[in-house]
């Protein structure tokens, strides 16, 4: 796409990079988390205050998230409504 300017060293300095597609939500995110889990599939995560330990290739996959279209979402401090569109995944 093109170049975008980042601030960095506590806002101080800039950095210019590539910018290109936004990877934080939706399926994109779901499949580079589910990569990063193949890849230490081996370590060790805590539990629980650090009480308890599970191998990271142990927790059990994300389940689907479900669809709430046409049900009415409250929005504007409590004010407004209307109805989602969200299709789930």
């Amino acid at each position: 796409m093109g170049k975008i300017k980042v601030r960095s060293g506590r806002g101080t300095g800039t950095v210019e990079v590539e910018d290109g597609e936004k990877k934080w939500s939706g399926d994109a995110y779901r499949k580079e988390q589910a990569e990063k889990k193949k890849k230490s599939a081996n370590r060790m995560v805590h539990t629980g205050r650090g009480t308890g330990s599970k191998r990271l290739g142990d927790i059990p996959e994300p389940k689907e998230r479900p669809s709430t279209e046409g049900m009415t979402r409250v929005t504007g401090r409590g004010t407004g409504s209307r109805k989602s569109k969200n299709k789930g995944s």
